[in-house]
């Protein structure tokens, strides 16, 4: 018996002992195999699922003969889906039909009543046709992709505030070397784009992108995940896994978040750094690693540090060269050129008609503290594009904004225990200028329950 690997057949024939016959022959062979009798039930079909080869009949009821209701449907399926491989079904006599089946847009044909091995074979070349032409494009998006990357370095980073000129410029200086970067930032200021930046205009560009988020991995698989297991190296590791230095191998490396890492895999990071080798999990050979390693985080690192709660030792090899993001009340000028961004890329996901913002709606937003940076920015016209009307947006739509401002005050105008306990987190940092050492003090908390409520509230 062969594999299954035909995919997905969709079989449409008006005679139930041909849709059985063939449901029986397939359903070794394929995935899932959907008969259908009516073919007006056809736009139904394709609308609810995709389909690998698409079997279809030349003549139905209402037209036994000419083969001319199988031309109109071949034409409907391949109009909704211009890659569709249709397999045209004919009786004796019909293949002039089935030639011009083929001449619009068919792929084969297959003679009633057929030899199961013949049908299997004709099957099987339809899906590997399929599959080609799948894989094709996904080829011409992937270097629709680099070349739009290429011809815009910086992407969706967008700003011309002396801040963010600063960015593109050490960016630029740097990205070409294979120094390790630190980004330091806010939430929410664009610490990956950074990263990216520095990826597609480096020397690796044509190589792997691998992020990770560290504040995300449990302890236990810190190793699995990063450096990788063998089978049988512990209960769960039922097949050999590649970690994610590995998969990253003469591309690039982000770690997000590093000053989430707990000190002991702080340990473990930087043997890796140093040996420039990683032992995969239940394997007794190291394997080299050629990686750029760029890392990011929104803690005060040098505050860690003294604190014992991030070695000095990991620092030095991951900051040959430091970038600082600064968050968006401090580059207000930047906010127009990110609006009108957001606008016109959400208006185009949702088929929205054209918006502008006014000039007092582009005020509201210059005069908003934004402690999400650009990240709340773009949740904010988003839901503006989504919720507005109107094709000229005023200040009143972003009335959200006045609520979450209007909670910065000095009461607190909620009895919800999590507004409250993070409007006080936020009251602590104003007071002590963003210290977190003196905020965990005043709060009671240590710097890591106050750090893992910072994550919690995004602040």
């Amino acid at each position: 018996m062969m594999d299954k690997k035909l995919g997905n057949i969709l079989i449409v024939d008006d005679d139930e002992d041909i849709l059985l016959a063939a449901k029986m022959l397939l359903k070794r062979h394929a995935q899932k195999v959907i008969i259908e009798k009516n073919p007006k039930k056809i736009p139904f079909l394709l609308n609810h699922d995709s389909y690998d080869v698409i079997l279809l009949d030349m003549n139905f009821v209402e037209d036994t003969t000419t083969g001319k209701e199988g031309i109109f449907w071949l034409k409907e399926i391949i109009q909704r889906d211009p890659q569709a491989v249709v397999i045209m079904i004919t009786a004796y006599g019909g293949v002039e039909l089935a030639v011009e089946a083929l001449k619009e847009g068919a792929t084969d044909f297959v003679l009633k009543p057929w030899q199961n091995e013949k049908l299997i074979a004709t099957i099987s070349a339809a899906a590997q046709l399929n599959s080609s032409r799948k894989e094709v494009t996904t080829l011409k998006q992937a270097k629709q992709t680099l070349v739009r990357d290429l011809e815009q370095p910086f992407g969706d980073m967008l700003g011309e505030s002396a801040g963010m000129r600063n960015v593109k410029a050490i960016i630029q200086k740097v990205a070409k070397t294979d120094a390790n970067v630190l980004i330091l930032g806010e939430n929410g200021t664009g610490k990956e784009l950074v990263a990216r930046a520095l990826h597609k205009q480096s020397s690796r560009a044509s190589k792997d992108f691998i992020g990770v988020d560290m504040g995300a991995i449990a302890e236990t698989l810190f190793e699995s995940e990063l450096f990788g297991h063998k089978k049988g190296a512990f209960t769960d590791a039922k097949e050999d896994r590649i970690g994610r230095f590995e998969i990253a191998n003469k591309g690039s490396l982000f770690l997000d978040e590093i000053g989430n890492l707990p000190l002991n895999l702080q340990a473990k990071l930087l043997a890796v750094l140093q040996n420039r080798e990683v032992i995969p999990l239940g394997a007794s050979r190291a394997v080299p690693i050629d990686i750029r390693l760029i890392c990011a985080t929104n803690m005060p690192i040098d505050d860690m540090i003294a604190q014992k709660e991030f070695r000095q030792d990991l620092l030095y090899r991951i900051n040959t060269v430091e970038v600082y993001l600064p968050p968006l009340r401090e580059r207000g000028e930047d906010i127009p050129l990110l609006a009108r961004h957001f606008l016109q890329s959400y208006a185009k996901k949702y088929k929205r008609p054209e918006k502008k913002l006014s000039a007092t709606a582009l005020t509201r937003l210059q005069q908003y503290h934004w402690p999400g940076n650009v990240r709340e920015l773009q949740h904010a016209i988003e839901r503006t594009v989504i919720m507005s009307d109107e094709a000229l947006i005023q200040p009143d739509d972003f009335f959200f904004l006045s609520q979450k401002q209007s909670t910065e005050g000095d009461q607190l105008n909620t009895l919800n225990l999590d507004e409250m306990e993070k409007t006080v987190i936020e009251k602590a940092l104003q007071k002590y200028n963003g210290n977190i050492s003196k905020a965990a003090r005043e709060l009671g908390l240590t710097r890591a329950s106050l750090y893992r409520r910072l994550e919690k509230y995004g602040i």
